[in-house]
């Protein structure tokens, strides 16, 4: 499933061409993704100013004009690309089954925004704008890792007393929005913080961050920065909106690398893989504490 990092490339992608464009058209070429489309979804769109185009954790979120809000969610394999217009024949960015582009969205500026999605765990919702934050999809996420709310006092706070495992706490979408797998992962390795130790143990009795929490704090922020730099991880399905690859997964020094050497460790030591919560956990003993 696309994390933060690849819906925020798709965000940032989508941007430029939606933003302060009106949907001329609206193509919807089936009655359902994950869930049934809402009713008159075509209808209530078409004529509609785009205003803002925001991520809430892994949802993309288009504030219309009309104080309602069109909720986009990737599901497991959905992307979408930009076709550019040129005298009336759409360039192809990249050549892709005709059968699982579900959603088209033609836009004033004479480009076209198709959403494609083989496994259809996607889903769109519309929304009154006023009423996100109190949804039902929204009411319940923690802080964006990525603001200034997360920090080594507000980690203190969550993690005091907890005998969860930090790896888990890290994937509590409660806690911290948007954080998945691979980039808890990632983020504790950089950390140097074994992923089996509880959240507790990185507390001080007083409540106060120890030093490794403090690391922790910027590491999420600095693996979450990088791969976004680099367009996400293309594992499976991602896709940028121009049809390109991420390429964060050339990156990785422990997930995906079970048995392989670590770099941090000058090679002294193989990353291991366990399992937590149903979940990979890659790591390495040497070095992550």
């Amino acid at each position: 499933m696309p994390e933060l990092p690849e819906v925020e490339t798709v965000r940032r992608g989508l941007a430029p061409a939606m933003i302060n464009r009106q949907i001329a058209q609206v193509e919807v070429r089936r009655k359902d993704l994950r869930f049934p489309f809402p009713q008159n979804f075509a209808r209530r769109l078409i004529g509609r100013e785009i205003l803002t185009l925001r991520r809430r954790a892994k949802y993309l979120l288009a504030d219309l004009d009309d104080q309602m809000s069109l909720i986009m969610h990737l599901g497991m394999s959905g992307s979408f690309r930009i076709e550019e217009e040129m005298l009336g024949n759409f360039i192809h960015a990249r050549n892709r089954l005709i059968t699982h582009d579900h959603v088209a969205f033609q836009l004033s500026n004479g480009q076209r925004i198709i959403y494609n999605d083989p496994r259809r765990f996607g889903f769109m919702l519309l929304i009154p704008t006023a009423e996100i934050m109190t949804h039902a999809y929204f009411s319940h996420l923690g802080v964006e890792p990525l603001s200034d709310l997360l920090n080594a006092k507000f980690l203190a706070r969550a993690f005091h007393h907890r005998k969860t495992s930090v790896k888990s706490l890290l994937l509590d979408q409660h806690l911290i929005a948007g954080i998945g797998n691979i980039y808890a992962c990632e983020a504790l390795h950089e950390a140097g913080i074994s992923p089996l130790r509880q959240g507790g143990d990185l507390v001080t009795q007083q409540g106060r961050p120890a030093v490794a929490l403090m690391r922790l704090s910027k590491t999420i922020k600095n693996v979450l920065e990088k791969a976004i730099s680099a367009g996400g991880s293309s594992l499976r399905d991602h896709r940028q909106t121009n049809g390109a690859m991420g390429y964060f997964q050339h990156q990785f020094k422990v997930y995906g690398r079970e048995n392989e050497p670590c770099y941090t460790c000058g090679k002294k030591r193989n990353i291991s893989r366990i399992v937590q919560s149903g979940r990979s956990t890659f790591y390495c003993s040497g070095c992550q504490k």
